[in-house]
């Protein structure tokens, strides 16, 4: 294999780890019915004007399967932080006694369960479109490589090899969505 469709071969596989990635971080958002810090990692609160991560303006932790407690850093952020939990929409109630915002995270209905695995179901869709999107254009870039003078032999085995790493991060993608399927419908 020439060395223009090995690194056509590795760009690809590095685009693939970043779909990879991004995919878990996705599948990882969606709650199991298990508190977790990462339910909040989306919240952006008004920090003086500037909307900031929530995990810029306190610490985020779980202290049993079923609460979130979070401790800003500054007392005054209290509110501010209960607003941008509330305006998340994550479906949890913030409580806010005065010190720290305490969330207790309801345990999950069948139907709601469902509903989470078809959400994981889609966001695992979309990983593997990502993956196939990034095939598509490292074969588009093995075939412009004719007019350097690879040959059309070399230009098949990188096509081969591109699908071997496709298989191979697709059946990654499947095996995150089936154990977020797993965590979810465990009661």
């Amino acid at each position: 294999m020439s060395e223009l469709i090995k690194k056509q071969v590795s760009d690809a596989k590095a685009a693939m780890d970043r779909a990879i990635d991004h995919a878990d971080n996705e599948l990882n958002k969606i709650r199991a019915g298990k508190a977790s810090p990462s339910m909040l990692d989306d919240v952006m609160v008004d920090y003086y004007g500037s909307p900031t991560p929530l995990s810029q303006v306190g610490s985020v932790n779980t202290p049993d399967a079923r609460t979130i407690v979070v401790q800003p850093w500054e007392k005054s952020m209290l509110v501010a932080i209960e607003k941008a939990i509330m305006e998340a929409n994550l479906g949890v109630n913030p409580q806010n006694d005065g010190v720290i915002i305490r969330i207790n995270v309801p345990p999950l209905t069948e139907e709601r369960r469902r509903d989470l695995v078809k959400k994981a179901k889609a966001e695992a869709e979309m990983g593997k479109v990502a993956i196939r999107n990034i095939r598509k254009d490292a074969n588009e870039k093995i075939r412009k490589l004719k007019t350097e003078g690879v040959s059309e032999d070399e230009m098949k085995t990188g096509e081969a090899e591109i699908q071997k790493l496709t298989d191979g991060y697709i059946a990654k993608v499947d095996q995150l969505s089936e154990a977020k399927e797993k965590d979810i419908m465990t009661v």
